[in-house]
């Protein structure tokens, strides 16, 4: 299965955002009115939602929904607010070093996937990180020294809130400590469930359990799968073997420090590395962020392509990623 990423910079919303938004457009737009327009939430809504808990970001907002044409349905979508239920796999976990290092895989299917690394300097802050929705982020790190990474919560549980990639977004763009971003988190209403981990450039972390029907639980995990304090999906559970990769992480934390490399390379290999694509949960990369040296670096079985956010490089790389156990 070949998979072509791309990483992209540019400094403020201009050309090239617009033209990746064309790009996606037409698929993010059958999947946002997969079922019908009417159930997402109207523009004045959705607009108000962002003011309310994400005031600084309504100039963005606004700045990319007329650079994407200011339709209706883009302005819409561009808000993240209560949008189509969506799932993942993913593990996540912090390295037991004295230098902070966030690991995480991302499991998901590859037809949903905008394989682009984004590299910006909006609002006066540099970030880079895994695009989702052209603005919002699967994981990432901002010039602060703070990396932030996803998994779902493993609960079907749908409510009234944001889409988690741009709440990753708001994060990156406003905070700059663990403890910082744990107060956005804790307050910033989520549709769905999912585990947040931060960590800043002082090895201060968090695990966030994020929910739309009870309040955010901000806890000092290291390790995060697809459930929350208990499993409560237990059919997703299984297909996901969360409590598996739970487990595997919990006992690599509790052994002696092993190097960083060791640690990384755990993440390419079952039981933490996927291949159930016809599950939608694949592996489709690792990512290693280095806050303190303000760099990341995404990898697979057989390829690795370093990012600094300082010296930030753009390209585009053709991944063929195994289908089949490695």
């Amino acid at each position: 299965m070949r998979l072509n990423w791309r990483a992209i910079s540019e400094a403020e919303p201009g050309p090239k955002w617009a033209g990746l938004f064309q790009e996606y457009w037409p698929a993010y737009h059958r999947w946002w009115v997969s079922e019908g327009a009417e159930a997402r939430p109207g523009y004045w809504g959705s607009l108000q939602a962002l003011k309310k808990h994400m005031p600084e970001m309504l100039p963005l907002y606004e700045e990319l929904c007329e650079l994407a044409g200011g339709s209706d349905h883009a302005a819409r979508f561009l808000s993240f607010y209560c949008p189509p239920a969506y799932l993942s796999g993913c593990s996540q976990a912090i390295w037991p070093g004295a230098e902070p290092v966030l690991v995480r895989n991302y499991d998901y299917s590859p037809h949903a996937f905008d394989s682009l690394i984004l590299h910006t300097q909006w609002q006066g802050r540099t970030v880079m990180g895994t695009s989702d929705g052209l603005w919002g982020l699967v994981d990432g790190m901002n010039d602060a020294g703070l990396a932030i990474s996803l998994t779902f919560g493993g609960r079907r549980v749908v409510g009234d809130g944001f889409g988690v990639p741009l709440i990753l977004r708001y994060v990156l763009q406003t905070c700059e400590t663990a403890e910082e971003a744990g107060s956005v988190l804790a307050r910033v209403p989520t549709h769905m469930s999912y585990n947040v981990t931060v960590v800043d450039s002082k090895r201060r972390y968090l695990t966030a359990l994020m929910a739309p029907d009870r309040p955010t639980v901000i806890t000092h995990a290291a390790v995060a799968t697809n459930h929350q304090e208990k499993v409560e999906w237990a059919s997703h559970a299984r297909l996901t073997a969360t409590v598996e990769r739970e487990r595997f992480l919990l006992h690599r934390l509790t052994l002696h420090t092993e190097p960083e490399e060791k640690f990384i390379g755990a993440f390419l290999k079952p039981p933490l590395y996927s291949s159930a694509f016809d599950h939608g949960f694949g592996t489709l990369y690792t990512a290693a962020y280095r806050p303190r040296q303000q760099q990341m670096e995404i990898l697979w079985p057989k390829a690795r392509w370093p990012l600094d956010l300082r010296n930030f490089q753009e390209g585009e790389k053709h991944i063929f990623t195994p289908t089949l156990a490695v």
